[in-house]
This record gives structure tokens, C-alpha cells and sequence, in this order.
């Protein structure tokens, strides 16, 4: 009796586990038909018009306001050097002194012959109130005492022209000669750049300069932005001030130039970087990006029609932003597209949907609206 007792539990505990893998079984079924139902189950939306906000980037290269070559205007030796490489000048500030060969000997003789040549007139002038000499003789001694008095003047220029002063405050480059250095007319000194304000140049294809001449808000237009060579986008707003008169014809493009103000000098003459302009579409037509697909270049959705026909539509992007497409051509805004589910979806197939409004399927997407 209790080895038959002990065999009647045995055959109660087997058949409790073959009935808990029975229903495991049948809950992971279960589990796998509704997973498979919910991969199957496709999502609706349609597009959306709006006013969208589309930036463009630009490659532009950055120049100073003010950037020149500082160069001998004499010959003679690099006497002194004022200033240091990368140093932040004044206005009027010395930079440099070129010892003269022979200016200053050239001034000191023509300073005496300007002054023999004054006593000389001094002395006609007296002969002449005395009616000894005539009024041409006065005339003719004026002449030679102001044509001395004029090659004073030139020596003095040339003896100036040894002292270079900064022409306006800006930021020094390095030193291209040192003391000591015979110098030669028109011997590169350094380079000299006001960077208080920097002139940004981008080059604008024919198409989108004309879209920005046609804008019906031009002040919003000209505003721009900078973004520097380490992807930070710089501090200070830029304007649009300049359009060059020509086209380059190579590359259909015109050179565009913005204005940004450095008062803190971070921008220097030669940089790099990318303008962003900004554009603004009137009543843009929305779809998703994951709700498209391409084949040979061309961009296609699903969309779905009275009958519940899935079709495929070939679309026209005109714009493409971070996580929609404008499109320009092939939907309305009354059309369903599939928005997820698409491995399921093909053409000439009947859909089983559900449909998301617009509203919550574009609510997470970034569409730089205004």
C-alpha cells in the first residue's frame, strides 16, 4: 500500500509540470502572435503644413576689417624694432626706425641753401623798396628761396619715412626682418590687422541669391550666424551688408560678405568657418524622414487610399531638415502615409492600420517652425 501510495504522488507531480509546460506553451504562443500582430500592425499619419524655418550653411572664409602689409618706404639700416610679434598696437604707436644712409646729410644741405637762398631774398626784397633793383629780380629771388624751402620739405619727408608708425590699432603679425637688417624699398616689415570687426565671405549659388533678393522680410534675412572651425557657434550676430556685383561663372555662385563685431579679438584674420542663414518657407508641406524610403536616388512613401490600397508615390524633396523633408511635389496634405510598419507595407496590398493625428506623430520632431 505505501509503494502505491508513493507512485499515485509521483504520477500527480509529472502530470502538474506536463500541465505547466502546457501553459507556458500556450502563454508563449500567445506572446509570440500578439508580438508578431504588433509588428504587423501598421501606423498612419499625414502631412502637415506649416511655416518652417530652413538653414543653410555656407563655407566662408574670415578676413579683418583692416589688413595690411607694412613695408620700407627707404632704404637704409633696421635701426630700432618697438614692438613684438602678436602685440596689440594704438593708433600712432612707433613701430620702426630706419637709420638713413644719406637723408639726414640730404636735410642739412638743403636746409643751408634754403637759408642762403632766404638772405638773398631779404636782401633784393630791401634793393627793390629802394628802387635799386627791379620787381622781376624780387620775383626771380622768391622763386629760388621757395624752391629751396621745397626740397626741404622733400628731405624732411623722405627722413620721415625712416619712422613707421602704426597707421590704426590693430594686432601685430610676426617680424620679418630684425635690427641690424639692411632694409631695401618696399622690404616686408610685418602685417598689421584691425580685427574690431571681420569681414566674413561666403559664396551663394545663383538660385538661392535669388530667392534671398525676392525674400518679403530682407532685415530678418540678413541676419546670420557664425559657426568657428570647432563646431561652437560664435558669440556676436552677423548681418549681410555687401553682395559683389558679379557672378563667378565657373562656379554659378556670388560672394556674399557678413559683418560680425570681435570686441573680444577671438576672430583673427584667416580663419575658417560656416555661416548659417536662415530661411523662411511659407506653408511648407511636412512629411517624417523615417517615413520615406529611396530607390535610385528618388524618395518614396506609402500611402493609402479610400479603398485601404497601399501605393506607392514617388515624392519631390525641396528641403531636408533634421527629422522631416519638405516636400515640393507628389502629396497633399490629405494623404495617409505609413509612418512605421513600412517592412510590411506593399503595393497593391489591402492595409491594417491605425491612424496617428499629425499633431502627436510630428510632436517629438524637430521642425524649426517660426
Amino acid at each position: 500500500m505505501e509503494l502505491l501510495h508513493i507512485a499515485s504522488r509521483k504520477s500527480l507531480i509529472y502530470a502538474g509540470l506536463a500541465a505547466s509546460l502546457l501553459l507556458s506553451g500556450c502563454h508563449h504562443k500567445e506572446a509570440e502572435h500578439e508580438e508578431k500582430e504588433e509588428e504587423a500592425q501598421m501606423i498612419l499619419t499625414t502631412p502637415i503644413k506649416r511655416d518652417t524655418l530652413v538653414t543653410r550653411e555656407y563655407v566662408c572664409q574670415i578676413r579683418s576689417c583692416r589688413n595690411i602689409e607694412l613695408r620700407a618706404v627707404e632704404r637704409g639700416y633696421l635701426q630700432s624694432v618697438f614692438v613684438k610679434e602678436g602685440q596689440l598696437v594704438k593708433e600712432g604707436d612707433p613701430m620702426f626706425k630706419i637709420l638713413p644712409l644719406v637723408y639726414q646729410a640730404e636735410l642739412t644741405s638743403a636746409e643751408a641753401e634754403a637759408q642762403v637762398s632766404k638772405v638773398e631774398y631779404e636782401n633784393t626784397k630791401r634793393l627793390t623798396d629802394s628802387k635799386v633793383v627791379s620787381d622781376k629780380e624780387l620775383a626771380i629771388s622768391k622763386a629760388k628761396w621757395e624752391q629751396k624751402v621745397a626740397v626741404v620739405n622733400l628731405a624732411q619727408a623722405h627722413l620721415g619715412f625712416t619712422n613707421i608708425n602704426a597707421p590704426f590699432p590693430g594686432l601685430m603679425d610676426r617680424l620679418h626682418l630684425r635690427n641690424g637688417s639692411l632694409v631695401d624699398e618696399g622690404d616686408l616689415l610685418t602685417t598689421l590687422s584691425d580685427n574690431s570687426e571681420m569681414w566674413v565671405y561666403f559664396n551663394v549659388p545663383e538660385a538661392e541669391y535669388l530667392d534671398y533678393m525676392s525674400e518679403e522680410q530682407p532685415d530678418e534675412r540678413k541676419k546670420v550666424e557664425l559657426v568657428m572651425a570647432n563646431g561652437k557657434t560664435f558669440n556676436q550676430p552677423g548681418r549681410v551688408n555687401v553682395i559683389e556685383a558679379e557672378f563667378n561663372n565657373q562656379t554659378g555662385t556670388i560672394p556674399f560678405r557678413a559683418d560680425f563685431a570681435n570686441p573680444d579679438r577671438l576672430l583673427r584674420h584667416g580663419e575658417t568657418g560656416n555661416i548659417r542663414m536662415n530661411k523662411m518657407v511659407r506653408g511648407a508641406l511636412l512629411v517624417p524622414q523615417k517615413a520615406t524610403f529611396e530607390i535610385l536616388d528618388h524618395h518614396y512613401v506609402f500611402i493609402v487610399g479610400a479603398d485601404d490600397v497601399l501605393v506607392q508615390q514617388r515624392i519631390h524633396i525641396s528641403e531636408e531638415l533634421e527629422d522631416v523633408f519638405i516636400v515640393s511635389e507628389g502629396l497633399t496634405e490629405k494623404d495617409k502615409i505609413v509612418l512605421e510598419g513600412m517592412r510590411q507595407a506593399k503595393s497593391g496590398e489591402k492595409a491594417v492600420y491605425v491612424f496617428k493625428k499629425p499633431e502627436e506623430a510630428f510632436k517629438d520632431m524637430k521642425l524649426h517652425a517660426e
